[in-house]
């Protein structure tokens, strides 16, 4: 079983420390590992909850939660990120399950939008998202708009 701690707080409330991993992290997967050229800091953290799993003091998967109205018409997830340690262990998904359930706590039962890359689309179909959309480049990226409808 896949020991983790879990910590989910809006911006105002990291740590210096939190924050750092998080960029850091952020930085080396889509910065790096994805030769990808954006701005990440794009204004939205200030306003989004974020979900951080920990293993042994290390940040091994991210993801914001943004409310209705910043991203989208819908609340969102996004920066969604696991470390190079982390592939393959389960963080992953357990990263998404907690981000929805996360997600569903602080804004109740309604569709959750995400801004995908394509080549993801099955693994969040998974957990119920559905192609929402077209596909667009973003930031040479191939990537799809997914809704998770309303679950009873």
């Amino acid at each position: 079983m896949m020991e983790y701690t879990e910590i989910c707080k809006p911006f105002d409330s990291l740590t210096v420390k939190e924050l750092y991993a998080i960029l850091k992290l952020r930085s080396e997967i889509f910065v790096v590992e994805q030769n990808c050229v954006f701005l990440d800091t794009d204004g939205k953290d200030l306003s989004c909850q974020h979900l951080m799993l920990y293993q042994n003091k290390e940040l091994m998967a991210y993801a914001r939660i943004v409310p209705a109205g910043l991203s989208f018409t819908e609340p969102s997830i996004g920066r969604i990120v696991s470390s190079h340690a982390a592939r393959g262990k389960g963080f992953g998904r357990q990263l998404v399950s907690l981000a929805i359930a996360n997600c569903q706590r602080l804004y109740g039962n309604k569709p959750i939008k995400i801004g995908a890359q394509l080549y993801l689309k099955s693994f969040y179909e998974s957990f119920g998202f559905v192609v929402h959309g077209e596909e667009y480049l973003e930031d040479d990226i191939v990537h799809v708009d997914m809704i998770r409808p309303v679950t009873y």
